[in-house]
């Protein structure tokens, strides 16, 4: 991201939030670049960065407004919850082909009925509140109320299944930050995928609630099923494989 000495020196705060999320901002001065702000980073910056989300203030948390500016000026990817915006970074092999197989069978079951799965990247927003409006991009989610997809293409509804993919550096921000985000927005089911422990968790979710848990593992189970979609499984052997 580029931007001119003066409305850094006016914003610096704001752009010293997007430094923190990972992005790097260069610093402009009649049209020639000067200077650079970027994150410290150090071995244990993603444990940090996810421990942040419980310790910072409402000062430092960025508005939904300020996250529409960051990514529009990005060509990294981000998410934001509660004000925390989280920088994505590339998945492994073993986070991909679980999420190919999951898309694989969810697209030939889906196929023909009024629900649609899509992939990631593909921004879902969610407002937890009227201050608090997020946005991620799950692995995979399950799209009915295709009525809320906007002139631009844009979705604005809730999603009636989503799914996460496990990766070291997202595993606390997908199994609490996101698990309430999804209980309290009215996603109806949520799926926790862990593909190091060959591991499923189901989570059934109910007026803001978990109504049921139910977990999947790999060496016992041959399939996971769907509580919302009846019929819908998903082979653990081909998952995990």
């Amino acid at each position: 991201m580029r931007v001119p000495s003066t409305d850094m020196q006016n914003h610096f705060g704001k752009y010293l939030k997007f430094a923190e999320a990972g992005e790097e901002i260069i610093v402009t001065k009649n049209g020639r670049d000067v200077a650079k702000l970027t994150t410290y980073t150090d071995a244990n910056e993603l444990a940090l960065r996810e421990g942040a989300a419980r310790d910072t203030n409402d000062n430092d948390r960025v508005t939904y407004e300020e996250f529409l500016e960051l990514t529009e000026g990005s060509e990294q990817r981000y998410e934001l919850i509660d004000g925390i915006v989280y920088n994505l970074a590339s998945p492994s092999y073993k986070h991909q082909h679980a999420v190919n197989e999951l898309h694989g069978t969810f697209y030939n079951w889906f196929k023909g009925k009024p629900c649609t799965p899509l992939t990631s990247p593909f921004d879902i927003t969610l407002e937890k509140e009227k201050t608090n409006i997020c946005v991620v991009q799950p692995d995979l989610v399950v799209i009915c109320d295709k009525d809320r997809i906007d002139e631009r293409g844009k979705y604005m509804g809730t999603p009636d299944l989503v799914i996460e993919v496990l990766s070291p550096s997202t595993r606390s921000k997908d199994m609490i930050p996101k698990l309430d985000l999804y209980r309290q927005c009215g996603v109806k089911e949520y799926w926790i995928v862990d593909p190091m422990k060959a591991l499923v968790t189901v989570y059934s979710l109910l007026d803001g609630e978990i109504a049921d848990v139910s977990y999947y593992a790999g060496a016992h189970d041959p399939f996971v099923e769907s509580a919302l979609y009846p019929g819908l499984k998903v082979s653990t052997q081909d998952l995990f494989a």
